[in-house]
């Protein structure tokens, strides 16, 4: 049996997230396998793999910020506000100086609003935007509140492109960056190249090529839930959790404002616990048995 955990994939060009997928399902035996935020089809880097019943626990990875390398060519824009689009636009950017590059980039940094290009993942009325773009339908899309938190700019050595380091919450659209970097210099851009650098601690320094997985490169639950902040439970404790109880958070031993990784005294995974009330906790994801 597949053992519960997870995988750092660092995710080939070409390969859209959900072929990752369905690659580990094939290469670890098992058909319960997610992931836990979607990097574009040419993209490349970190993509954290949930492996079976540990899948419960990506959505808060999914949370975390993430950080990305990459180059925004200025002067063309294309459909898909990347380098695999169709070119909409040509506008002569060839007298853009990196200053001016990174007033603009400045501008768009901190919280700001990002409408989701027509080529995202993003649902709206039940249908993914992506899905209406190939059939030709472009719908109006409601701007969605992120945070860039970094947004710097380098000099390539070739005229109009330039390098870009971001770090930024989840949901950010680094193309949508590129191509509003090039709005605000009064011209067009697109991004050239993207590489995902890290999802929250979990660097690309970390990740196995998807052609080297195997059963046994599954890595334990309780590192999936390492960017929480966690509590190591007595055994009552724990029988308490398993069982799925409501407990006062003195007792559970956390503070904050959650969620939590609790962990038996082995250092394994036995839940992950949400606030409930003000000072309530419950085990939100249950993942080792009762006893």
């Amino acid at each position: 049996m597949t053992a519960d955990g997870y995988l750092l994939i660092d995710k080939p060009a070409g390969w859209t997230s959900h072929d990752v997928v369905a690659r580990c399902r094939r290469l670890i035996g098992t058909r319960r396998v997610g992931h836990a935020g979607t990097l574009d089809p040419d993209a490349t880097g970190v993509l954290v793999i949930g492996v079976g019943r540990a899948t419960r626990l990506l959505r808060f990875v999914t949370l975390l910020g993430k950080s990305y390398v990459g180059e925004v060519a200025l002067g063309v824009a294309t459909s898909t506000l990347d380098a695999a689009g169709e070119v909409t636009a040509r506008v002569d950017m060839t007298g853009v100086e990196i200053d001016a590059v990174r007033q603009a980039a400045l501008s768009l940094t901190g919280r700001i609003e990002q409408i989701p290009p027509m080529v995202s993942a993003v649902k709206i009325k039940g249908r993914r935007l992506h899905e209406l773009a190939r059939e030709g339908i472009e719908i109006e899309r409601p701007p969605r509140p992120v945070e860039v938190k970094r947004f710097e700019v380098f000099e390539t050595g070739e005229n109009g492109v330039f390098r870009v380091l971001v770090d930024c919450s989840s949901g950010t659209y680094v193309r949508v960056l590129a191509a509003d970097l090039g709005t605000r210099l009064g011209g067009v851009a697109h991004l050239r190249s993207l590489r995902r650098v890290a999802v929250g601690s979990f660097r690309d320094t970390e990740t196995i090529s998807l052609e080297s997985v195997t059963p046994e490169s599954v890595l334990a639950s309780a590192g999936l839930v390492r960017d929480l902040p966690s509590a190591t439970l007595s055994d009552e404790v724990l029988e308490a959790v398993t069982h799925g109880k409501v407990l006062d958070r003195g007792t559970v031993g956390v503070s904050g404002d959650g969620p939590w990784a609790l962990l038996d005294a082995e250092g394994g995974l036995v839940a992950v616990a949400e606030t409930k009330g003000h000072d309530r906790v419950h085990p939100a994801v249950v993942l080792m048995a009762a006893g």
